[in-house]
């Protein structure tokens, strides 16, 4: 199934002169969002994962429905002050400042194996500031999964090549 068919550009979002990938026809598709949860589903159902772990918010779409196709839990990642119990905080920069994101403490064992996903990397530093998360906590990353990839943002080298994965490519 050619999934890219499914992925909206929207020109000057969320400023002028970035096109963003909009995956949100693809997920109104129950086709082609089982289609991708499939292609991740196939990848990952040896790995011995526990938890699949979304990066807020639409990585919580994603890694939500995953975690069900696998039969494993769910730990959200979320922005910073959005989570009630004890937590740990990571920052990281943007373009212009910073931001956090945080995870629960508790939310594995340590050593127990994970898989990070969300819908799109670019640079990577989101996607990093999570894996920081996760081996705080003492998380073991089997995998850090995309449903995009814009490679002409390099975000891939910030990352273990035999960890790293995206279903598309731009």
């Amino acid at each position: 199934m050619d999934l890219k068919s499914y992925i909206r550009d929207v020109p000057d979002f969320p400023k002028p002169g970035i096109i963003f990938k909009d995956i949100t026809p693809l997920l109104g598709d129950p086709v082609a969002f089982s289609a991708m949860i499939d292609a991740f589903a196939e990848k990952y159902a040896d790995a011995g994962i526990r938890h699949v772990c979304g990066i807020e918010s639409r990585g919580f779409i994603i890694g939500a429905a995953l975690a069900l196709r696998l039969n494993v839990g769910f730990i959200p990642i979320r922005k910073a002050g959005k989570l009630p119990y004890k937590k740990i905080r990571r920052e990281y920069s943007l373009e212009y400042g910073t931001d956090a994101i945080e995870i629960h403490a508790d939310s594995v064992a340590r050593g127990e194996k994970v898989l990070l996903v969300d819908d799109l990397v670019a640079t990577g530093g989101t996607a990093e500031a999570a894996v920081a998360l996760l081996q705080d906590i003492g998380a073991e990353i089997v995998g850090i999964a995309f449903a995009i990839e814009l490679e002409f943002l390099r975000g891939r080298e910030k990352f273990d090549a035999n960890k790293f994965f995206a279903l598309l490519k731009y």
